[in-house]
């Protein structure tokens, strides 16, 4: 069920949409480098997971059909660190490049066809391991929008510190053809992902504007304190510029430790009417010297400590306001597999008070 099922709602109500289908909670997938390295690709290149799209689009395929087996309704393209500046620097052409970039697409579109296919000719859908009706769940496809700091691979993602010579201009012109392609490439959303500061913000909403796109976004900031994103930058003020801008459906946070989700959900409630996503990593620390994951210095609750403990904050987050959960990165399969069940049953409780 993509976009053509939507078609009558307007960019602004895609997601009601979707969460009322849902039954008021929607599942994002889950981390996709960290599964594509345990099905054994090495991302060990400034392309990171979008390397796979060169080497190994098969594995990718492949993630994506573990995270819709394991109950996701929306799963993420692998173009998070593609970029055509970044192809280029591979040597690549811009065509070949602006192809990549439409292929992330078409391969999570290739999955939901055969998960779908395989639902319909086994006579059921298959969510959280039990056989249920014959009804098709509702699986839409997000193009994934990296920020600048990822492209850079510097860590810089991670701290939002891009240096006075990169001003708002500067942002929209390295984004402005990557969004282009990516609006016409078949999606249903595109996800302006672990958004670092509030100058990226504002040039993704201008570029939005300005390019006058028509498929909806969400943008999803990260943060290390809880209460600001990365680069010191208030998290109210951030998501405010994803409130005002028209073609932003959702915002939220995602790369995130776990243990800041509660806080940062009632701060973006404050400022936006919007449905709050939250996707946040296993809770460890990227380290972007080494390239890995380590773990935190000081791990307290909810730090994410096994699917268990990460499952469990899922109720609270929603309580005060998510109404889309998944994983980022070092989450897997089982975590969007429990993160479904435990959704389902939060939906049916609303249906039956409704």
């Amino acid at each position: 069920m993509g976009l053509k099922s939507f078609e009558q709602s307007s960019s602004s109500s895609i997601m009601t949409d979707l969460l009322r289908r849902c039954g008021g909670y929607a599942v994002i997938d889950g981390g996709l480098a960290t599964e594509l390295e345990r099905h054994g690709a090495d991302l060990d290149d400034p392309l990171w997971s979008a390397k796979c799209l060169l080497s190994s689009p098969h594995l990718i395929r492949r993630v994506h059909l573990d995270y819709l087996e394991a109950g996701a309704n929306i799963i993420i393209s692998a173009s998070y660190q593609a970029t055509l500046q970044g192809f280029e620097a591979k040597g690549l052409s811009r065509e070949e490049g602006e192809s990549l970039l439409k292929r992330s697409v078409q391969i999570a579109c290739e999955a939901r066809d055969i998960y779908n296919d395989r639902a319909t000719k086994g006579c059921w859908d298959i969510i959280n391991g039990d056989e249920t009706s014959t009804k098709q769940r509702p699986i839409l496809v997000a193009a994934s929008v990296g920020s600048y700091g990822a492209y850079l691979a510097d860590g810089s993602e991670y701290s939002g510190m891009y240096g006075d010579t990169v001003t708002i201009e500067t942002l929209k012109n390295f984004h402005r053809r990557r969004v282009q392609i990516l609006a016409d490439s078949g999606a249903d959303l595109i996800a302006f992902e672990t958004i670092p500061n509030k100058l990226e913000a504002q040039a993704y909403a201008q570029l939005l504007e300005e390019e006058s796109i028509k498929v909806p976004g969400w943008f999803s900031f990260n943060s290390k304190d809880g209460a600001n994103v990365v680069s010191g930058d208030s998290i109210e003020e951030c998501a405010s510029i994803a409130d005002s801008c028209s073609q932003v459906v959702s915002v939220g946070i995602n790369c995130t430790p776990p243990r800041y989700i509660h806080g940062l959900v009632q701060a973006i409630q404050k400022v936006t009417s919007k449905p709050i996503l939250v996707y946040p990593n296993s809770g460890e620390t990227y380290d972007p010297e080494r390239k890995l994951w380590v773990e935190a210095s000081s791990r307290g609750v909810g730090d994410g400590d096994g699917d268990g403990e990460f499952v469990w904050y899922v109720g609270k987050w929603c309580e005060v306001g998510a109404s889309l959960v998944g994983g980022c990165c070092r989450t897997t399969p089982n975590t969007i597999r429990a993160i479904s069940k435990l959704l389902s049953t939060n939906s049916s409780s609303i249906s039956r008070l409704e």
